[in-house]
């Protein structure tokens, strides 16, 4: 027997998720084969690549907002999860204090330096191998070289200015490097760095250069050396490439009866500004039987603008005045992105950088399944 059809409406009524007052229904997935009988959800390649669309919304170098249609929860779960924990960066590791004769404690200083955001090449980056640390089974662990460990050092010294004024309290004016900051730390390319980190945009440096680290006084100084490993965030936040990495379902306002007058002016100030807008009840609307519009050409109605800016409060939904009129929902293949880089990638890069790491990891369990059925 040849598979049903299906209308367009019918699927997009069967992707809305409901969000009613005080539950919400209609969450799981429901086109895989079997569910409904007679109909052919069989998955295809084919099928995916028409469906799957990408939608940019903003596109800033460390801020970026866009939409993937088209996939499942767990493959969109998946992309969160490998931008947070999963894309190799660069941070320091080991530092190696020679002097600090600051107020900050070796350990507390050493924390802070672990924290601040680097940047390079990013092919220097591709190129750079893992450090192994010490483990009970490898005591020995990987040897610093140039294609594990990158070297930085920070050496500073706070002296006195002899041509502040006399009656000067600001410190930054009285002394010579009385505030630390991250732009101190630099970067001491060895063997091939050099040609994989090239000046001035591949250099290894802090993203933000105004990080401050230590408060120095004249007589203190700090001299250290450290070392910065590939690591990923799932090691420690501080490999983390992205400040958040979220995603949302787009929301969905459905009218199905008209709002008119103070009611209308009421609904859309339920709603963030620019989802509802007011417009005016046509002629031929006021004379349409059944539109509900019936005598009332020239007032404002309720008009569904751009559900894109809703956060789905449900405010509409407490009032006893809108009920039966509107429907709440999400759609539940469009997912809307938020990706906030530190610095080491562009914020639209890092969701390809997603997309290969997630790629390696079905290429090594395809790999393995077929290891296990030999």
């Amino acid at each position: 027997m040849a598979p049903e059809a299906v209308s367009q409406g019918e699927l997009d009524r069967r992707k809305i998720v409901g969000v009613n007052a005080e539950t919400v229904t209609h969450v799981t997935s429901t086109d895989f084969p079997g569910h409904y009988p007679g109909e052919d959800h069989e998955w295809s390649l084919r099928k995916f690549k028409d469906n799957l669309q990408v939608q940019f919304h903003k596109n800033d170098q460390f801020d970026s907002c866009f939409s993937v249609i088209g996939i499942d929860a767990s493959i969109a779960n998946a992309f969160r999860r490998v931008l947070i924990a999963e894309i190799p960066t660069l941070a320091i590791e080991f530092v190696f204090v020679n002097n600090n004769t600051s107020i900050i404690q070796d350990e507390v200083l050493a924390h802070r330096l672990g924290l601040v955001p680097l940047k390079g090449s990013v092919d220097g980056l591709n190129w750079l191998k893992w450090f192994k640390k010490p483990t009970e089974e490898d005591p020995e662990g990987s040897a610093a070289s140039d294609y594990n460990t990158v070297v930085m050092k920070l050496e500073v010294e706070c002296t006195k200015n002899e041509n502040a004024a006399k009656n000067e309290t600001d410190p930054t004016k009285l002394y010579h490097k009385a505030h630390v900051y991250a732009s101190a730390l630099t970067f001491f390319p060895v063997g091939r760095q050099a040609q994989f980190f090239p000046e001035p945009h591949g250099l290894i440096r802090p993203v933000n250069p105004d990080i401050l680290l230590a408060k120095l006084r004249p007589g203190q100084c700090l001299d250290i050396e450290m070392h910065c490993i590939k690591g990923i965030g799932s090691d420690h936040a501080k490999f983390s490439p992205v400040a958040t990495a979220s995603y949302r379902l787009l929301p969905t306002i459905t009218l199905t009866k008209p709002i008119i007058g103070q009611d209308a002016r009421k609904f859309a100030r339920c709603f963030p500004k620019g989802v509802i807008e007011l417009g005016d009840v046509t002629a031929e609307e006021a004379s349409t039987e059944g539109s509900g519009y019936e005598g009332h050409e020239g007032e404002k109605k309720a008009v569904v603008k751009d559900t894109f800016k809703d956060t789905v409060s449900r405010e509409c939904l407490r009032h006893e005045e809108f009920e039966g009129k509107v429907k709440l929902g999400r759609v539940r293949d469009h997912f809307i992105f938020s990706v906030e880089s530190t610095g080491q990638f562009d914020s639209d890069l890092l969701f390809l950088e997603s997309v290969k790491v997630l790629k390696v990891k079905c290429a090594r369990l395809k790999r393995n399944l077929g290891n296990m059925m030999r």
